[in-house]
């Protein structure tokens, strides 16, 4: 029996038809209310507005799950690699080693940046923020690429598109570090694997133990569901902007502080507490003070309303980091004090106030050697896999119409013009 919502405006009742994913979520549509009634629906931030229908990724905050075409993140994590979960993402199937070493290849291919993109990365003044360079040269890619600007591509053109973004990004964002460092740009080597060649052109020594763990770093970023940056990359892929329009659009959403900044957010507190004398359990009491305006960053999550799965595993990476570097910081320290009296305050526990994936994905950075400012450039890089799929998904999908959110107005009404010398 299918399920139906009734809906009653003005003494009037209407129908409307209620699906189910396969997850048993259920959804409402009411495509037709405002027809039937003359209303719609305020919904702020979109919070209770399902965009559109996704086989891509499943997110359950309640019960701390996160899963890619099906997999849990804690499998992908431990036994996959960043280059296979970006196939998984686009293909929807874990590939064969003939078509992950194709797929490898392929990416691999895409391992030098066109002459001037390079030089763009170059003339930029020295205060442009690297978002701001990153979403610039992505977009301008479009001109070395203009039969990839199609917004119905063939499926060949789309698996170029994945493959060309996931190298030449890997390489936009080691440029991009490299010249914000008065550094040459080291050019990229085929033969390495895809984080152990990004290690290498940032210009930074590690084994595969620190390469893994920037994997798997990259692997819990690849996607999660319809957040800020990938409804964007959905909302201007709707208009039948490019893929490289779409994608740049995903990285100007990305880079707010509420979004892909949060990481960011997280060294520049743990720097105010370092000035404040450096005592972390001096800076969990005023996180508890009420009165107190500081802010403790990085802990509990909007989504996950019980823990985050991701910071269960990047906990693990980021010891790893830690140990085989064998860093000492003092930054580092009091992340690591902070960490450490949380998880044993019943404050924090009782409100599920765990580190989350932004925490440890700063500490990682920070113990990389890589600048504060870079950190969201570095969560782009993860993303992309996820904002690619994404878009491929939107492409496919026959129901696509363009986004057009509604408002309720509560403006001035109609008003008479009156002449600049009466007023």
């Amino acid at each position: 029996m299918s399920l139906k919502a009734k809906i009653e405006v003005d003494g009037k009742t209407f129908e409307y038809p209620v699906y189910v994913g396969t997850e048993n979520e259920k959804a409402i549509d009411i495509s037709k209310l405002r027809a039937d009634t003359g209303c719609i629906t305020i919904d702020h931030g979109f919070l209770n507005t399902g965009s559109c229908a996704s086989a891509v990724t499943f997110l359950d905050g309640e019960l701390g799950i996160l899963r890619y075409r099906g997999y849990p993140i804690e499998q992908l994590a431990e036994k996959s690699s960043f280059i296979e979960v970006a196939y998984l993402l686009n293909w929807g199937k874990l590939p064969s080693a003939a078509e992950l070493s194709a797929f490898e290849k392929k990416v691999a291919s895409y391992s030098k940046l066109p002459e001037y993109i390079t030089k763009m990365i170059e003339i930029m003044p020295k205060t442009t923020h690297p978002m701001a360079i990153a979403s610039a040269v992505t977009v301008a890619l479009s001109g070395h690429y203009p039969e990839l600007n199609n917004p119905n591509p063939t499926m060949e053109q789309k698996d170029e598109i994945f493959a060309l973004m996931l190298g030449q990004f890997k390489i936009i964002t080691a440029a991009i570090h490299r010249n914000g460092q008065g550094q040459a740009m080291v050019a990229s080597n085929p033969a390495l694997s895809y984080c152990e060649d990004f290690i290498n052109m940032m210009g930074m020594k590690a084994n595969k133990d620190v390469a893994k763990a920037l994997d798997v770093l990259l692997i819990l970023h690849a996607d999660h569901e319809q957040n800020c940056s990938t409804s964007t990359v959905r909302v201007v892929g709707s208009s039948n902007a490019s893929i490289f329009a779409s994608i740049s659009a995903g990285i100007d959403a990305l880079w707010g502080p509420l979004h892909g900044g949060a990481n960011q957010e997280v060294l520049e507190m743990l720097e105010d507490i370092q000035k404040s004398g450096g005592d972390a359990h001096k800076a969990l009491a005023r996180a508890k003070d009420k009165n107190d305006t500081f802010k403790l960053m990085g802990f509990g999550h909007r989504v996950y309303k019980n823990f985050d799965p991701r910071a269960k595993i990047i906990k693990k990476a980021c010891d790893s980091v830690l140990s085989q570097l064998g860093i000492k910081d003092s930054l580092l320290d009091i992340a690591k004090g902070l960490e450490q009296e949380a998880l044993a305050d019943d404050y924090f526990k009782s409100r599920n106030l765990y580190p989350n994936v932004d925490f440890y994905s700063g500490i990682i950075y920070r113990a990389l050697g890589i600048p504060t400012n870079m950190f969201t450039v570095m969560f782009a890089l993860g993303r992309m896999p996820g904002w690619l799929a994404q878009w491929k998904e939107l492409r496919e999908t026959k129901e696509t119409k363009i986004a057009r959110p509604r408002q309720m107005y509560t403006g001035a009404t109609n008003r008479e013009y009156t002449d600049i010398a009466k007023r």
